[in-house]
């Protein structure tokens, strides 16, 4: 009984005193600062833009009946989690359509704007037509420029 006591005999509360100097803000402001370090940041070049994750993708219409509304399925490739082959995973936007000009079947761009409604965040973008001259050429002029066995050469 007497080791018992001993043991949990604790000193009173008012005895203890904690010497620190962080007790009640009593620190001078040049601990508190932080270290300065001889290494910087690399700046990157100037001609680099800013990197823009996620900002603009690209989809097919897939339904355009509501109004200034048209639902865009966006494809992207993505790894399968356990066999690791890039496969299709699908999903569907609502977009803005201002002037009701897209229709289904059609590509468009998706630019991330300020909400709209609930489920609007995008506005659609038509996609700048790629530069196909050569096909405009042969279908223009009608010819691949080998005659034929039953035209006449001349």
């Amino acid at each position: 009984m007497f080791l018992t006591s001993s043991l949990l005999h604790l000193p009173p509360l008012q005895s203890l005193k904690l010497s620190t100097p962080f007790l009640h803000g009593s620190t001078p402001v040049s601990f508190l600062s932080k270290p300065s370090s001889s290494i910087t940041q690399p700046s990157l070049p100037s001609f680099l833009p800013p990197i823009r994750a996620m900002k603009s993708m690209q989809g097919r219409v897939v339904c355009a009946t509501n109004d200034k509304t048209v639902a865009v399925e966006v494809v992207r490739l993505a790894p399968h989690p356990k066999y690791k082959r890039r496969i299709r995973k699908k999903k569907k936007y609502q977009a803005h359509d201002p002037d009701n000009q897209f229709k289904v079947g059609d590509v468009v761009q998706l630019e991330k704007s300020r909400p709209i409604s609930k489920t609007k965040t995008f506005i659609a973008v038509p996609v700048p037509q790629r530069n196909t001259k050569n096909k405009e050429a042969e279908e223009a002029t009608g010819e691949l420029g080998i005659p034929l066995e039953s035209q006449p050469q001349a």
